[in-house]
């Protein structure tokens, strides 16, 4: 009997504890007037250029590959925020490359999202000899503290790099194998732009977030304890990186040579940034609608691409509202049986037919890789790129970044991209997938079937942070 009242009480408590964890997000504030008087289509449209340039960074290895050469070419200072990275190859590769600009005398800073920060970095040898490292500081957003619940759902979900003053990459891809390199095994597909800013405006503003963000009460360094600084396994890391960068300058010696960014990228007429609030509250949901009123321009087709949709009843209302304005709206998500996200899948199974109901065209990829990509385009000059999935907790509890472009170049570079994928998904009618060449959709296998019923009752009630 004492048993059984002890394992009550550890559930009651148990329970207590995700609920403390879960309530704070439980209710999603609208956006407030003000902030929506300030959102309008007309003012992401530029009246002509002013010098800053852009390209699509589109496969995973020319992804890695520019992030290196930036990181090489870099003469002052290196702020990289990743929502997660992990010592596998790449982010190694990362991690060997900032460690070697420090040994420049570079500043680098470095910022990571705490619970991906505790799953894959602390501890780990690798991070603890680039955070302490002479230039280099390593600081965390929100890290785990379960003295907190209520704090433990609140990401930062931003995914970028700048090097010095003029060129920057912003996008969705993670710092890990999954994202970045020409690896054979389990991959996303995901996009970055390369941006060269010599006028500064966007990059003004993409630091300024940073500074938001980094100096915000939310952030801790770590790293820089005494224990680590002659700790064996911390140096035995540091010398692995440093001969990992040898082999780079002898492997890969295009990696490290400045690029002739000008050829690489097209001339655009403004760059705008669009962000969620940064603390670590439930946010006004500024980044969603913001895109919604881009897409919602009557008259212009529009494609967005998101790798898993989960709306609450006032997204799927202001779904249904712009797809009235504008019925040119084509959406490219990941079929239930080829979405990597459980969650996801198992959310979009529940409630695919109230998507369809808004209007939206909806395409689902089905190739059998997971498509990670989170990207838009509004007629012939409006693109975006960016951190956000079009999901509640992307709406209402993480910190996103996208950048909004005005420019036909890149539109058309982008939706050139954007139609090799769709070329490969299938249109949803009656239900039913359906693709030009005759292709039948893959079927969930009885392991995928299962796990996605089994979610499905947990995705009704916690759907909103997952």
């Amino acid at each position: 009997m004492k048993g059984i009242v002890i394992g009550i009480l550890a559930a009651a408590a148990f329970a207590l504890y995700v609920a403390a964890a879960c309530i704070p997000f439980y209710t999603q504030p609208q956006l407030s007037k003000e902030q929506e008087a300030q959102i309008r289509a007309e003012d992401f449209y530029g009246e002509a250029y002013q010098g800053e340039r852009a390209g699509i960074l589109s496969e995973n290895g020319e992804a890695l590959e520019e992030r290196v050469r930036l990181i090489a070419n870099a003469k002052e200072r290196i702020i990289l925020s990743a929502f997660d990275m992990m010592s596998d190859n790449s982010g190694k590769i990362l991690m060997a490359a900032l460690l070697d600009a420090a040994e420049r005398g570079v500043k680098v800073e470095v910022l990571m999202d705490g619970f991906p920060y505790f799953a894959h970095a602390w501890g780990n040898p690798y991070f603890l000899a680039l955070a302490g490292a002479e230039n280099v500081e390593f600081r965390v957003y929100n890290p785990v503290n379960l003295l907190k619940p209520w704090k433990l759902m609140a990401r930062m979900h931003d995914k970028y790099l700048i090097a010095d003053e003029d060129v920057y990459i912003l996008g969705g891809r993670n710092c890990y194998d999954y994202f970045l390199g020409d690896h054979d095994g389990y991959k996303n597909y995901d996009w970055d732009v390369l941006v060269l800013t010599k006028a500064g405006a966007s990059l003004d503003a993409l630091i300024s977030y940073f500074t938001s963000v980094w100096e915000s009460g939310d952030c801790v360094t770590v790293g820089k304890s005494a224990f680590w600084s002659h700790n064996p396994s911390v140096e035995k890391a540091a010398g692995e990186l440093a001969a990992l960068y040898e082999e780079i300058e002898a492997n890969h010696p295009g990696w490290l040579k400045e690029a002739d960014y000008e050829q690489m990228t097209v001339p655009v007429r403004s760059i705008s940034l669009v962000s969620n609030p940064v603390h670590t509250g439930v946010k006004e949901p500024v980044v969603y609608y913001t895109v919604t009123e881009l897409l919602s321009q009557p008259g212009e087709q529009a494609f967005f691409h998101t790798p898993y949709i989960m709306c609450s009843s006032w997204m799927m209302e202001r779904l249904s509202q712009v797809c009235e304005k504008n019925p040119n709206i084509t959406m490219m998500t990941n079929s239930v049986a080829n979405n990597g996200n459980p969650f996801g899948a198992a959310d979009y199974y529940v409630h695919r037919e109230e998507i369809l109901e808004t209007g939206l065209q909806v395409l689902e990829y089905d190739s059998g890789v997971s498509y990670h990509g989170k990207c838009f385009t509004v007629g012939d000059r409006l693109s975006g790129v960016g951190s956000f999935n079009w999901d509640m907790r992307s709406v209402y509890i993480d910190t996103e970044l996208m950048l909004v472009i005005d420019g036909e170049a890149l539109n058309r570079q982008l939706r050139e991209a954007m139609s090799r994928y769709e070329a490969e998904a299938f249109l949803i009618r009656d239900g039913e997938g359906v693709r030009a060449d005759g292709a039948k959709m893959q079927e969930m296998d009885k392991k995928q079937e299962l796990r996605v019923r089994l979610l499905a009752p947990a995705a009704k009630w916690f759907r909103f942070i997952m």
